[in-house]
């Protein structure tokens, strides 16, 4: 079968985990929801987050996986983009490419077709590029469009694409409204990390296309890994209601047998402090591990730091005065999650003192942001970097669970 031809009408597939068959499962045909598990095939191989404490795959946190599978309606551009590819939601983007994402190994195979996983995945085969220029808001040049690409399964709001070159998988992303920091603020991110050391991150640079700023990252997962994001780590166990989110967290991570997860948390904690990233949400952040013996490589470079820096802000909310922001990861406020950190150990004080130039050097390459903004920015971090150095040196001891000892 040809699959640029598209997927033989057929609502019942097979949930595949790269070629171990999981459950055959079934979708309505006019909502391209998933309504049915008819046979569970290998229950270990599920998605992790939709099974119930007695190990049994629950049909509504799997219909919730799948939901999440699609585009957001949220998605600058979302519906001028349905609209050139004649689609009525993008739920329907997913059936058309199988379910095949390039950042994990789950896929559905039609009822009766023998197809292997080598044959279509996005790492090893080409895609096509008519989604990802319709969510750029290009008209494709073919009346018939190719609807075979890992643009259907992408999430968040901003503006996005996949490309490929060189054998590697590269994302495009933009930003919003006239400032389009975001793209800089990744790059911006990427500069911090290095620049304090010890941290896996994902490298971004930038990229212009039609005189618009955009962020260039590389894939970080590949055809043997898959990234699980925290939000289905933190549905392996029932959370007490006497526990924290973040110990919540951890406890799941040390049942699961994810290593350094503290460490890694430590890190990415202390860059969203600096960055005042106000949206590490629990499905931008997550771990790693092999897609076909499930073997947990640790904890996913820190990604997605565009949403930080008073990007949705005007310049004249940009407090220099007060350090804190707000925080969605365990706390409300960064003032409060800072507290979280267990161990400064690797860190070193003087390479924070070099954040503030890194600062001027990169948003003085924005076009869209005058030097005033970009001023009260760099002020306001600095303001944040001796808020930090304060707080290390007067941190209390702190036991191995994060928790002050009292």
């Amino acid at each position: 079968m040809n699959f640029r031809e598209g997927v033989v009408k057929n609502m019942k597939y097979t949930l595949m985990h790269k070629n171990i068959p999981v459950m055959k499962i079934e979708i309505d045909d006019d909502t391209y929801n998933l309504t049915k598990i008819e046979e569970i095939y290998n229950q270990k191989h599920a998605p992790l987050g939709t099974m119930n404490a007695k190990g049994e795959v629950e049909r509504k946190a799997l219909h919730q996986w799948w939901f999440n599978r699609s585009i957001p309606m949220s998605r600058s551009g979302i519906r001028d983009a349905l609209e050139l590819m004649d689609v009525s939601m993008p739920q329907i983007l997913v059936e058309k490419c199988l379910a095949l994402s390039l950042s994990d190994q789950y896929w559905i195979r039609p009822e009766g077709q023998k197809i292997a996983w080598e044959e279509v995945n996005f790492f090893n085969n080409a895609f096509s590029e008519d989604v990802g220029n319709s969510l750029f808001g290009n008209r494709p040049d073919s009346e018939v469009l190719d609807l075979m690409s890992p643009d259907n399964t992408s999430d968040g709001c901003l503006k996005k694409k996949w490309k490929a070159a060189d054998g590697k998988r590269y994302l495009i992303k933009g930003g919003n409204g006239q400032i389009q920091q975001e793209p800089f603020d990744e790059v911006f991110a990427s500069k911090v990390m290095e620049a304090l050391g010890s941290i896996e991150f994902v490298p971004y640079h930038l990229i212009w296309e039609n005189e618009m700023p955009y962020s260039v990252c590389e894939d970080f997962i590949d055809e043997h890994t898959e990234l699980v994001n925290a939000s289905s780590i933190m549905k392996v166990l029932k959370k007490p209601n006497h526990i924290s989110e973040y110990q919540h967290f951890m406890d799941c991570c040390e049942h699961l047998g994810i290593p350094h997860a503290k460490e890694s948390i430590d890190r990415m904690l202390v860059v969203d402090y600096l960055i005042a990233n106000d949206d590490r949400h629990h499905n931008n952040f997550g771990a790693v591990r092999n897609a076909e013996t499930l073997e947990w490589i640790g904890m996913a470079p820190i990604f997605d730091c565009g949403n930080s820096m008073w990007y949705n802000q005007p310049t004249s909310k940009i407090n220099i005065e007060n350090a804190d922001t707000a925080s969605r990861t365990f706390k409300n406020s960064h003032a409060e999650q800072i507290k979280l950190v267990t161990t400064f150990d690797w860190l070193e004080l003087e390479k924070l003192n070099a954040l503030e130039a890194i600062c001027n050097e990169v948003f003085a390459t924005n076009p869209f942001m005058d030097d005033f903004r970009k001023d009260k920015l760099c002020k306001a971090l600095a303001v944040r970097v001796d808020e930090l150095k304060n707080f290390m040196q007067e941190m209390p001891q702190k036991n191995d669970i994060g928790e002050l000892n009292m």
